[in-house]
């Protein structure tokens, strides 16, 4: 609808205003993004927005506060209740199951559970939520912006800037030039991309978390190149070609159908230990990044367990792990810890959110 374009545009002029970078371009593609999503859900309205007027971390914040005031408490939020009151919606901004519908929805009611879904469930607890919110969980999960994490090999490639010389550039231009001095030509170092290995417990006490963090797995093997995604309970099961699938239900159906422990005990030592002699051995580690999701109650030995973090930690360039409950003292955490480069939380999509944003910064550590 072209009254949303106009909403939407004026929110890109509340962003500049604010001193954001965002450019004709970006409302533009803005614009685009939201009509391919459901123009009438906040939820819809806000990612689209963070993914294409975002363009630093730093921003998040910003762009966060002038959406809260441009949609709830400005002129704007009268203008985009107006509009949002004459479509349906199946979404966040749906009508009651009690109401008909011939009645008038009551856009004050909608857009407060909109906010909410955008403020509140980035920080609720996956265990906590309702199905409903879960849904709403599923679709920002997908939204997740990822950045494979890289490295400099040691191969370089010409360029304007950098800081090493191309010798036999700048000669071969002197030459050209019968001797006269030439501009000194600069090389810097090749980026490959490491390769990401997400390792996710699927055990029964993993059983509120785990659906989600295979939603980030699926995000992650969709945004980045070199990823393989490992499930284990009582034992690995590699689900990488499960995930490879446009529609995303889908994917986490054939996922779920292809692990044959779900939801049942754990070992996660001697999954652990399964991947180290087997995907670890054959390179899969080295120089790369191993994300392990798990909440570290293991029903095996300790002691294989810590052999096989060990090992793990000394294949790979980092070891992340990502614990539902990051403050709990059980067994299985107590071994792995002095292991873990880098702990972070799972237990809601912040945490998740907080994991995405981590991945690059590992590159330069």
């Amino acid at each position: 609808m072209p009254e949303f374009a106009g909403v939407l545009a004026g929110f890109g002029r509340a962003l500049r205003a604010e001193g954001l970078a965002v450019g004709t371009g970006d409302v533009l593609t803005y614009c685009r993004a939201a009509a391919r999503l459901d123009p009438a859900d906040l939820v819809d309205v806000y990612w689209a927005g963070r993914v294409t007027l975002v363009r630093r971390r730093e921003d998040i914040a910003h762009y966060d506060e002038v959406f809260r005031r441009y949609f709830l408490d400005a002129e704007g939020a009268s203008e985009f209740a107006t509009l949002t009151a004459t479509l349906e919606s199946d979404a966040v901004l749906s009508l009651p199951e009690s109401a008909s519908p011939g009645e008038e929805q009551e856009t004050p009611d909608a857009a407060g559970l909109a906010a909410s879904t955008v403020d509140s469930l980035r920080y609720k607890a996956f265990g906590a939520c309702t199905p409903e919110e879960l849904a709403a969980i599923r679709r920002m999960t997908v939204r997740l912006r990822l950045t494979s994490p890289r490295r400099q090999t040691r191969r370089s490639l010409p360029a304007r800037t950098g800081p090493l010389a191309d010798l036999r550039a700048t000669v071969r231009e002197s030459l050209r030039l019968f001797g006269e001095p030439a501009r000194l030509h600069r090389r810097r170092r090749r980026v490959r991309p490491r390769p990401l290995t997400l390792i996710l417990d699927v055990s029964g006490s993993m059983a509120d978390y785990s659906r989600a963090l295979l939603q980030f797995a699926y995000s992650a093997g969709r945004a980045a190149t070199h990823v393989e995604v490992f499930c284990f309970g009582t034992r690995l099961s590699r689900i990488t070609d499960e995930l490879r699938t446009r529609d995303v239900d889908e994917a986490l159906d054939r996922a779920a159908k292809a692990v044959f422990d779900w939801d049942g005990g754990t070992r996660i030592g001697a999954s652990l230990a399964e991947f180290v002699g087997t995907w670890g051995r054959r390179g899969r580690c080295r120089g790369g990044i191993v994300v392990v999701c798990s909440d570290g109650l293991d029903r095996g030995d300790p002691d294989v367990l810590a052999r096989a973090a060990e090992r793990l930690s000394r294949l790979c360039h980092r070891l992340v792990w990502t614990n539902p409950h990051p403050g709990g003292d059980s067994l299985g955490m107590s071994v792995v810890r002095p292991h873990i480069d880098v702990l972070v939380s799972g237990q809601d999509l912040r945490g998740l959110e907080e994991l995405a944003a981590l991945l690059p910064a590992l590159d330069r550590s």
